[in-house]
């Protein structure tokens, strides 16, 4: 269980994670994968990088129960806030590519990964989607603003509802759906074609490409942050989270 780094061809480091059972990562987990990712494109040797999970999905986003474990002085919110933003950072600022290869659920904090990462590889029962609301929580608008359109997103949001596979690839920014048993080879193989290239130039691109784009990630992402500390703060927060997963019996519309 956690994060382990491999070396399956050369020029190439397959970070796995494994969070059992859906992989939504404790306050610790989010700062060994960026641990990991940050030693995987600091090694001169690798070329690309591949993110992939073991288990039943990609990643279900951050640990709930730990938050509603939480202490007066929200240490376990303010400790969740600065990991995934470590983690989301260490995937866009990698210095070389990263290719996350997704399978199951990518929900959460596993859009904050995908969403930043260079290419996407998707099994054919990948779903991606921010439960956000439903979990007192907000976030990652920003890394699926770069998976869907700008309204797709909005709707996506607001509802908590998730987007296939399928779909992201019709918007461009899956690059190949494939069935699971086909998934590993299909991620790394487009990191060797990637790895094929001149390891010092794919460092420049990196950072050329990331220096063109038209939203600072990073940045957005901590704005965000800060409504969910909010929400946390007011009291939103932990009632939406302690009624997670019970039904609805209250027969009214929600008025706050």
């Amino acid at each position: 269980m956690g994060v382990s780094t491999t070396n399956p061809d050369r020029g190439i480091a397959l970070v796995t994670v494994d969070f059992p059972p859906v992989n939504a990562l404790p306050v610790r987990g989010w700062y060994e994968l960026a641990d990991a990712l940050r030693a995987a494109g600091h090694d001169p040797a690798v070329r690309c990088v591949v993110l992939a999970a073991a288990g039943r999905g990609f990643n279900a986003g951050v640990d709930i129960k730990e938050l509603q474990a939480d202490t007066p002085d929200r240490r376990a919110l303010i400790g969740v806030n600065r990991a995934c933003a470590e983690a989301f950072t260490a995937v866009y600022e990698c210095e070389v590519p990263v290719v996350a290869a997704v399978h199951g659920f990518c929900l959460g904090g596993g859009v904050g990964l995908a969403g930043n990462a260079d290419a996407i590889v998707a099994c054919d029962d990948a779903v991606f989607g921010l439960p956000e609301l439903d979990r007192g929580a907000l976030g990652a608008a920003t890394h699926l603003a770069r998976l869907v359109p700008q309204h797709l997103m909005r709707t996506l949001y607001y509802t908590s509802r998730t987007v296939a596979a399928a779909e992201l690839h019709a918007h461009g920014s899956v690059w190949r759906v494939v069935p699971c048993r086909e998934l590993p080879r299909a991620a790394l193989g487009l990191a060797r074609d990637i790895a094929r290239k001149d390891g010092g130039l794919l460092r420049l691109a990196k950072a050329a490409i990331n220096g063109i784009d038209p939203v600072d990630v990073r940045r957005s992402y901590r704005f965000e942050q800060g409504f969910t500390f909010e929400a946390s703060l007011g009291g939103v927060a932990d009632r939406v989270r302690d009624s997670f997963g019970k039904p609805d019996t209250s027969g009214k519309e929600a008025t706050s």
